[in-house]
């Protein structure tokens, strides 16, 4: 298959050349350049071509969302409510799990790019933006989706977040209020900006009833490799086993994520403890698990069906040049806390 240096030395041009070409920035171009990349193009049938066709038709009416893994209901639910805005607006949607890795979210970022598409959703949460500072120097324009980023303005264009830290008080809040002292976390490795807002959420709430979120609360990862997105279920299981086979086990559990709420029932039901009689979880994030789960699990709910529509919104407006000035480009959602089965009024614990 041609390649983007193949198609420019057929044409007697650099690649960056080529690469304007195919998206859009030739606007100080000679005619006879664009003309000759684009003949080339065709010639070569390069990957691109379709979106050179659609530099003398139009708009490339698509947009990219890049997530962590589908293998979490959540990021499905978000697939599909963010095709559907797109779909309601005359786009198509290309879904690429990335598995929070900046390498493969890069080379996503520049395939989308290469093939016309100028606008795309990204839900990894990164602590840093600017690995993709090249490529959106080039005109991509990125929508974060789930991650407050106002400090990242320059690489990311707009963004649609629940308000993390609101959620991890309002589940801690919950379980103070029944009575709960010793309340833990269980989190896959916390190194992306939502983990760290929601159990930041969860130390602020505990601070203010006078109680503390120790460092041996604060369960993550288990030793697992990358960020355990698709490992969520049996880490909340493994990281609930090991809380509660201590001398003076939790009586609450705040789950970074409904999955790895879900494990912890599972661990839990190991060792003999019943949930909620003795041992209260929240979840976060409320799939359509949450609601048939026994018991139906208490969670902090993400309004994922306006989120998509705001981000979806958001983002093909200025892909279309037709952003309001009075707009903001980042918004933030509040959570709602939905109290289910399962969590109760803390009980004395004994040893398990």
């Amino acid at each position: 298959m041609s390649g983007i240096l193949e198609v420019a030395k057929r044409a007697g041009v650099s690649a960056s050349t080529v690469s304007n070409v195919i998206n859009g920035r030739h606007d100080k171009m000679r005619p006879e350049t664009k003309r000759r990349v684009l003949e080339v193009i065709e010639e070569l049938k390069y990957t691109p071509n379709i979106a050179a066709r659609q530099l003398k038709s139009g708009q490339n009416r698509s947009i990219g969302l890049i997530i962590p893994s589908v293998a979490n209901p959540f990021w499905g639910l978000v697939a599909h409510h963010v095709e559907r805005a797109a779909r309601q607006r005359g786009y198509k949607l290309m879904i690429c799990n990335a598995e929070r890795d900046p390498d493969v979210e890069t080379r996503y970022a520049e395939a989308m790019l290469g093939s016309g598409i100028t606008g795309i959703i990204l839900g990894s949460s990164p602590l840093s933006f600017d690995y993709l500072r090249d490529v959106t120097s080039r005109g991509l324009k990125v929508a974060a989706f789930d991650q407050r980023v106002e400090e990242a303005r320059g690489v990311i264009t707009c963004g649609v977040s629940v308000n993390h830290e609101l959620g991890g008080i309002l589940a801690a809040q919950h379980l103070i209020g029944l009575g709960h002292k010793r309340i833990a976390t269980v989190s896959g490795p916390i190194k992306t900006n939502s983990r760290i807002g929601r159990i930041n959420g969860v130390r602020m709430a505990l601070a203010r009833a006078g109680l503390q979120l120790p460092d041996d609360m604060i369960w993550q990862g288990g030793g697992v490799a990358g960020f355990g997105d698709l490992e969520g279920a049996e880490l909340g299981r493994m990281g609930v086993r090991e809380l509660l086979s201590r001398d003076n086990p939790p009586t609450g559990i705040v789950a970074i994520n409904d999955m790895y709420a879900l494990g912890a029932y599972a661990g839990a039901r190991d060792l003999g403890f019943r949930v909620p009689q003795d041992i209260s979880i929240v979840g976060f994030d409320d799939i359509v698990l949450a609601e048939i789960a026994q018991p139906a699990l208490t969670t902090i709910r993400q309004p994922v069906p306006a989120m998509a529509d705001m981000v979806v919104r958001k983002l093909v407006a200025y892909v279309e040049g037709s952003v309001q000035a009075n707009e903001p480009d980042f918004i933030d959602v509040t959570p709602q806390l939905i109290v289910r089965g399962s969590t109760t009024a803390a009980q004395v614990l004994q040893s398990a």
